[in-house]
């Protein structure tokens, strides 16, 4: 029994020997968890107390096998200190949980942790990442490197060592600094599904190695320094995505037609890029949960979409109601646009649902309001020509000279019955070209598959002789339907010679004789002529995409068909359907004939009366086409050497100006006492009697949204409204502040430093870049009343009260009252009563004029 008991007591410590020793933590592992221990600021709250990690028992939050440390999870704990540089030599470690922590530091080097499949590493402090982090890590599956600071200064990018981790199925690097393009690898590995890289400084295109990559989840939202570019079509090959955020980058072009192919996709996100065109029925038809395509360039109707919650504002499209069609010209225009590429000067400028009524680049039109001319010369223009152009039927002149326009001249082109001029030199178009008779101009100089005749009239596909007179090639006679090889026959011929030398003979001597008296007769005739019945058909220069930006005058005369053309380009030509010939008169000297001037204000009629001003007598003019025009006559009593010194400033001044709000000179006349110059006539009045004169004249007081939104961003960020020496992207501070404001880090990086805006103002700051937003708009009816922009503002005049008690002595003005007791105030201290105001008190904001500038710029009607 004793023996028994002794050989039990042996057992239990034989026992408890053999599970001390299983216990024991590896040495290598130990010190590298020790200095872990050691590194940590606050390792209270991990709670290891023991001095042997996989010991008995173990260390809270660390899991181990045969003494070796498998798994770290200690997130969410609030860590504070640094990880141990030796933390690669854990050779076993599979799965790291430090997310959610206020680790800072270096991070180590993951080299050689080829066991390692999970690492959480997401939302700590880490400000630096080894060139060797990613070396041989061939097991890795998921790794989280999100809201690190990594390497602030410089950036890091994702090294090709990657690339060899090809079980990865999941990579997260959001807000950690990451800079350059995307590398190509990640397209290839075929076991990524997702990606989540945002909010880095990540630029170029999606790599052509992402085509149909496997990938669920894409999000490259929101990339800093500029963001990323190029098109989206690419995604439409990624058929198993599920989610795409793309929003806040520079991604151009239109959305792929056939996104619809990816039928599992439940989540897009594209706001805030320039993507332009129509959307595509097939988007409109997925069932998607959350769909957002605001702030982009989106153009064309708006579909009914079947997404639960689907938002387009800011998008130029031409009617705010979805389902509602555009305008004919408008769906035939955008057509075209499409098949040149959307250029963004074009995009920027075609919006609405009537290409006649607003501002549309390159186009004119007609007293109709119908597009007759397309005037895109040097556009970048790249692409095809729509046969949508067809459409247009009231199409006159087609100017497309010098772009990098490709493919063959639609053949339904030849449809457009009063076209003219077709000009597409310079570019790379195919032959043949379409039949288009006599009538048309076809210009293809330039475009080098096109033999040397390259300008003139096609071939019409109606009858008539060929240009020998003869159909028959050269050196061929064309048999005759009687002729014979019999005696009887050639007796005949020579008959029937001889009957027709006896008709012809008289009749050629009469007619060379016709030829000779006939243009002495005419010569005569038109000496004796000396008045002429003019008329004029004036192109409106809506935009500087007219050759070199000059005007273009067209003065008719319908007794001989000619017309003369002024375009700016220094050359005369006649087209072959004997329209005449086309002068060129570069801008400045624009002349136009008073006597068509006369005719077409009915001889300056009082009817025709416009307004009066210090220069002289505003009238409207008609045009034969039904387009308007206002003439400006000087008075003979204001004639004067100063006078016409002032006459011709302002023909040189304005002969060089061109903005869209802008009235444009059109030409001038100078002709014995008579000055007189030709402006676009705006029909509805002068600007003074919408503001000052709105309430008697019955009319609309004018809408200042837009432009009280203008100026909060121009008060936000100091800068001008538009600025050509800005670069393209900033040039016009409305559209690009649309692409900042929802971005906290780039607006406040804008904002002008001389508001030294301090970060508790930076609240009031996203209110107004909002409420600017708002007022901005694209289309009028999303833009909120004056009413609400001013209860958003007197909401924050607490905020933004001055606090230097100088300004109220200096100013007389007491700011704690309220605004309407202020103004009240501000006058009775002046003496004077606001609403008394005239014109004559507005103009202490007006600059001064150029010296010789015309007085009449300060006249009544405006002009």
């Amino acid at each position: 029994m004793e023996d028994h008991q002794k050989l039990l007591v042996f057992l239990v410590i034989l026992f408890a020997h053999f599970m001390v020793v299983l216990g024991t933590t590896d040495p290598v592992d130990l010190d590298v968890m020790n200095n872990f221990k050691r590194g940590i600021t606050n390792p209270e709250v991990l709670n290891w107390t023991t001095s042997d990690p996989c010991g008995t028992p173990s260390w809270p939050y660390v899991f181990c096998s045969n003494g070796k440390v498998t798994q770290i999870q200690a997130k969410n704990l609030g860590l504070k200190g640094t990880l141990p540089q030796n933390f690669n030599k854990l050779s076993m470690l599979w799965n790291l949980g430090l997310q959610n922590n206020q680790l800072s530091g270096s991070l180590p080097t993951f080299s050689g942790l080829s066991s390692l499949r999970y690492a959480y590493l997401d939302y700590n402090q880490f400000d630096s990442i080894p060139s060797d982090f990613f070396v041989g890590l061939t097991s890795l599956q998921v790794l989280a490197l999100d809201n690190n600071p990594l390497n602030a200064t410089t950036g890091w990018s994702l090294p090709n060592d990657l690339r060899n981790s090809a079980q990865l199925t999941n990579l997260s690097a959001v807000s950690s600094n990451m800079v350059g393009s995307l590398p190509d690898f990640l397209g290839n590995m075929a076991s990524l599904s997702v990606l989540k890289l945002s909010s880095n400084n990540i630029s170029g295109e999606i790599p052509p190695s992402f085509n149909g990559s496997n990938l669920q989840t894409l999000w490259l939202n929101d990339q800093n320094g500029g963001g990323m570019t190029g098109p989206v079509s690419i995604v439409a090959t990624m058929i198993s995505l599920t989610s795409l955020w793309l929003h806040g980058n520079q991604f151009t072009g239109p959305i792929p037609d056939n996104i619809g192919v990816l039928t599992g996709l439940r989540d897009l996100n594209l706001n805030g890029n320039q993507l332009v065109g129509l959307i595509p029925d097939s988007l409109a038809n997925m069932a998607l949960d959350h769909l957002d395509l605001n702030n982009n360039m989106f153009m064309g109707p708006i579909p009914k979409f079947k997404a639960a919650n689907a938002v387009y504002a800011s998008n130029p499209f031409c009617q705010s109601v979805p389902g509602m069609p555009c305008a004919p010209q408008v769906t035939a225009l955008l057509e075209f646009l499409d098949g040149v590429g959307y250029p963004s000067r074009l995009v920027n400028s075609w919006s609405g649902n009537d290409p006649c009524a607003g501002h549309w680049l390159g186009l004119s039109c007609d007293g109709n309001n119908n597009v007759y001319i397309i005037n895109l010369p040097n556009s970048n223009l790249n692409g095809l020509l729509s046969p949508a152009v067809a459409q247009l039927d009231a199409l006159a002149t087609i100017r497309l000279a010098s772009n990098n326009l490709t493919g063959k001249v639609p053949s339904n082109w030849t449809e457009l019955k009063r076209l003219t001029l077709l000009d597409l030199s310079n570019n790379n178009i195919l032959p043949p070209l379409p039949p288009f008779g006599d009538t048309a101009k076809v210009n293809v100089s330039g475009n080098s598959l096109f033999g040397t005749n390259q300008t003139g009239t096609t071939p019409s596909t109606g009858g008539g002789s060929s240009p020998a007179g003869s159909g028959s090639p050269p050196g061929t006679a064309s048999p005759t339907p009687d002729s014979s090889s019999t005696p009887e026959g050639a007796s005949k011929s020579k008959t029937s010679k001889r009957i027709f030398v006896a008709i012809v003979a008289p009749l050629a001597s009469f007619g060379v004789l016709i030829f000779l008296v006939l243009p002495v007769s005419l010569y005569c005739c038109k000496k004796r002529k000396t008045v002429r019945r003019p008329s004029s058909i004036v192109i409106h220069p809506r935009d500087p995409s007219d050759s070199d930006s000059m005007v273009k005058i067209v003065v008719a005369n319908h007794t001989n068909g000619s017309a003369s053309t002024a375009t700016g380009s220094g050359s005369a030509s006649r087209n072959s359907s004997g329209m005449g010939e086309s002068h060129v008169i570069e801008a400045g000297n624009l002349i136009i004939s008073v006597q068509v001037l006369r005719n077409v204000t009915k001889n300056f009629a009082p009817e025709n009366e416009l307004g009066r001003g210090g220069f002289g007598v505003v009238y409207k003019g008609e045009l034969d086409d039904g387009t308007k025009i206002a003439v400006k006559r000087m008075e003979a009593g204001v004639i004067s050497s100063k006078a016409l010194d002032e006459f011709q400033s302002e023909i040189a001044v304005l002969s060089k100006v061109r903005h869209r709000h802008l009235v444009s000179l059109l030409g001038y006349s100078v002709e014995g006492n008579e000055r007189i110059l030709v402006y676009e006539y705006m029909p509805q009045g002068a600007l003074s009697k919408h503001l000052f004169h709105w309430k008697n004249l019955k009319l609309e007081p004018l809408s200042w949204k837009r432009s009280f939104g203008v100026v909060l961003m121009e008060l936000l960020t100091g800068l001008m409204a538009l600025d050509e020496d800005r670069p393209e992207e900033s040039q016009y501070l409305a559209a690009w502040f649309w692409h900042i404001k929802s971005n906290k880090e780039k607006l406040m990086a804008a904002i002008d430093p001389a508001l030294d805006v301090k970060e508790e103002a930076s609240e009031s700051i996203y209110i107004i870049a909002e409420l600017a937003g708002h007022c901005t708009a694209r289309e009028p009816n999303q833009r909120p009343d004056m009413g609400h922009a001013v209860n958003v503002v007197a909401s924050l005049v607490e905020k933004w009260k001055p606090l230097d008690d100088d300004t109220e002595e200096y100013s007389g003005i007491d700011y704690s009252l309220p605004l309407n007791q202020m103004v009240k105030d501000w006058q009775e201290a002046e003496g004077k009563d606001l609403s008394y105001m005239d014109l004559e008190d507005s103009k202490g904001s007006i600059p001064s004029r150029p010296t010789g500038f015309a007085e009449s710029f300060t006249s009544a009607d405006g002009r």
